[in-house]
């Protein structure tokens, strides 16, 4: 079992605290190791180090090395710019295939930065998978058994009986949903058949590259250059030249929607995309008044439903302020209602558009 751990993203909706150089992943958001540690402790118990790569920014490499010192440098796979999540599985997808020695390998991916309440619920799920794909030959990913309507997550829509034997309920996927709005997500809850989407894959490599060789061809044809490579001094410039010549796509619109055969296994343990401050706001623990906090001091007067963050554990006082998510940096405060959390990423656009590079 090879695992793949999805490390490149941004987490421009974590901004201020997310940066260029500190995203997400690499930030102690829900405890007291990073999120990348966190998932690397989760997931090196299913196999080893050595079968474990890690695809992340080229400018993230070193911090990456320093925070898992466990893991082969060279299991640290670099991307000279983000391609989104499908160019990202299909040079990971390359390196196992080359590294194994063929395609029956079984390789696990997980992105980097979510949240999993029972690490060992998630193995034993994550186990089962892997038995099921390496027997049949399928794409299958993990549906969590959503517990409210929530319009943040993308959904699964499943048939309505189980199509084989397994541990855990396992359905032919009929559609993939985008994120809906309430009313929508409302549906979906009460239909039964609708999973959120975990964004985390089981599949052999012949089955992967088969779907990339049917539906993304230009960019499979550029993956034996990228094999050949691997390994020596050519691997960084094989990587830039695939990147520079592909389109970004994710893996759910380029693959996974009009891939042949789709399966979804049933999982019901605790999880959390952590995709948002708001998403922070509800995982964490909460005072009387529903006040969150994170290395902030709080004092407050009829306030209520907020979330404070501060760099320095600084005292906040609030008075008559409800529903409110602050951030406070060195450089910067964010302010902004805890619905709209989710637009933090339109001030990093215009952070970018008025070149305010030294925010980012």
């Amino acid at each position: 079992m090879y695992i793949v751990l999805m490390a490149g993203g941004a987490g421009t909706r974590f901004w201020p605290l997310s940066r260029f150089e500190t995203p997400k992943q690499l930030l102690k958001i829900t405890g007291e190791k990073t999120m990348l540690q966190e998932t690397y402790d989760r997931v090196v118990k299913l196999t080893t180090p050595e079968k474990i790569l890690i695809i992340t920014g080229a400018h993230l490499v070193t911090k990456v090395a320093a925070q898992l010192p466990g893991l082969p440098e060279k299991n640290i796979i670099a991307e000279p710019f983000g391609r989104n999540t499908a160019p990202c599985i299909a040079l990971a997808s390359a390196i196992i295939r080359k590294r194994s020695g063929g395609d029956a390998a079984v390789s696990v991916v997980v992105p980097a930065d979510h949240m999993i309440g029972d690490d060992e619920a998630f193995r034993d799920i994550i186990r089962s998978a892997v038995d099921h794909a390496r027997d049949s030959d399928v794409l299958m990913t993990l549906g969590i058994k959503p517990g409210y309507p929530e319009t943040g997550y993308g959904y699964i829509q499943r048939e309505e009986e189980p199509c084989c034997v397994s541990r855990y309920p396992i359905y032919k996927v009929k559609t993939f949903a985008e994120k809906p709005n309430m009313e929508t997500a409302a549906r979906f809850l009460e239909s039964g058949d609708f999973y959120w989407n975990s964004g985390i894959f089981v599949w052999t490599v012949k089955a992967i590259m088969d779907e990339f060789q049917r539906q993304m061809t230009d960019m499979y044809e550029m993956l034996p250059e990228v094999e050949a490579a691997l390994d020596t001094e050519n691997m960084a410039a094989a990587i830039e030249h695939m990147y520079s010549s592909i389109r970004p796509e994710s893996i759910d619109y380029g693959i996974m929607e009009n891939a042949g055969q789709v399966r979804v296994i049933e999982a019901e343990f605790n999880w959390n995309d952590v995709g948002s401050w708001e998403a922070v706001y509800n995982i964490s623990p909460k005072t009387k008044d529903e006040n969150a906090h994170m290395q902030a001091i709080p004092m407050t007067l009829d306030s209520k439903n907020n979330f404070f963050y501060t760099s320095g554990g600084k005292l906040v006082a609030a008075i008559d302020v409800h529903d409110l998510i602050m951030v406070e940096t060195e450089d910067t405060i964010l302010l902004c209602k805890r619905q709209s959390s989710q637009r933090v990423k339109e001030i990093v656009d215009k952070l970018k558009i008025k070149d305010l590079t030294q925010y980012l």
